[in-house]
């Protein structure tokens, strides 16, 4: 198959997921689309948003009409890492074997994952970033595909352990979907619960691309983008531009810019191009820098906000004139 058929298929099936999605999810297209652009870069994503938005719901919709598997694991203070990776037992036959834990599966939901202390966050996180878990001294590989679908409420604080910088740092992107936007979005959510006559519509939800068809959008993304040397430049200036700010006590890490080099060539296939544009490195920038960068205490104090700041850099920092002429 040629290159330009394949990118017009992924690029189809891409928009295949997006609206059976929405068909579930009423709420901001463009959430579902970066929830999207974030798996097919295999990376994680954290929801820091209020109760009742429907994080669940989307997360569930969202793996059932990629076709994998799905497993939610609810953090609270008494949950152990054990709880999460699985335990050795032993069986009647006189050999240990691997109960498996709900780490187990392609698309995990870690609900108000800074609810649990430390310990048991590292067991998610360690898994996270290895991609395998270790019991009794054994690598269990996960996935592919596998990723993280994180929430934490931002305005609940008793009774949490709010997830250190360096943990942050693991999620490709931190999102907030926000209220529904109109009153005419409340009551479509409320005629859709009518229609479904029950609570959890995901039930009936049928996948639309197979699971060997999500892991091909993912291998597209990472062999078959190209990426202009300009555009590298210009995602290194903005990284780099966030250390800079006399605002800024932490910048961003390198990791940071290969946040957004990932993203940008998983959107580019979403957007049926095999190539990257500055438009696409914009389209993240603040969800993929904002969890990433620590304000100086004074700042902050003063109400400043890592929006702020790189919505400032993004002005500052210029596109590339060599992909403009490139371009025209």
């Amino acid at each position: 198959m040629k290159k330009k058929e394949e990118l017009k298929k992924a690029s189809k099936r891409c928009e295949k997921i997006i609206d059976a999605v929405n068909q579930v999810y009423v709420g901001k297209r463009s959430v579902v689309i970066k929830l999207l652009t974030a798996s097919i870069a295999n990376g994680h994503v954290l929801f820091e948003d209020y109760p009742g938005l429907g994080k669940t719901l989307l997360a569930k919709a969202f793996s059932k009409v990629i076709g994998q598997e799905y497993s939610r694991i609810q953090f609270t203070p008494d949950l152990l890492p054990s709880d999460i990776t699985g335990i050795m037992v032993w069986r009647e036959n006189q050999n240990f074997e691997l109960k498996k834990g709900p780490i187990f599966a392609n698309v995990i939901l870690a609900d108000e994952i800074n609810r649990a202390p430390p310990k048991t966050q590292s067991a998610l996180l360690e898994s996270m970033e290895e991609k395998q878990v270790t019991i009794e001294d054994k690598t269990h590989e996960l996935g592919p595909p596998f990723f993280v679908i994180a929430t934490q409420n931002p305005i609940e604080q008793e009774g949490t352990y709010p997830l250190p910088e360096a943990q942050m740092d693991r999620f490709l992107l931190r999102l907030s979907m926000g209220y529904p936007s109109t009153l005419r979005k409340e009551v479509e959510i409320h005629k859709r619960r009518i229609e479904w006559e029950k609570d959890d519509p995901t039930e009936d939800i049928d996948p639309v691309v197979k699971k060997e068809e999500f892991l091909e959008l993912q291998k597209f993304a990472e062999k078959k983008v190209y990426v202009d040397d300009c555009i590298m430049e210009y995602i290194g200036k903005i990284v780099r531009e966030t250390r800079k700010k006399k605002e800024v006590k932490v910048g961003a890490s390198p990791r940071g810019g290969l946040a957004l080099l990932k993203l940008s060539r998983a959107y580019a296939v979403i957007k049926g191009r095999d190539f990257v544009t500055p438009d696409d490195v914009q389209m993240f920038i603040l969800e993929a820098l904002n969890h990433r960068i620590i304000l100086d205490l004074e700042y902050s104090l003063e109400g400043l906000s890592g929006k702020k700041v790189i919505n400032d850099i993004l002005k500052k920092i210029p596109v590339p004139k060599e992909f403009e002429r490139r371009e025209g």
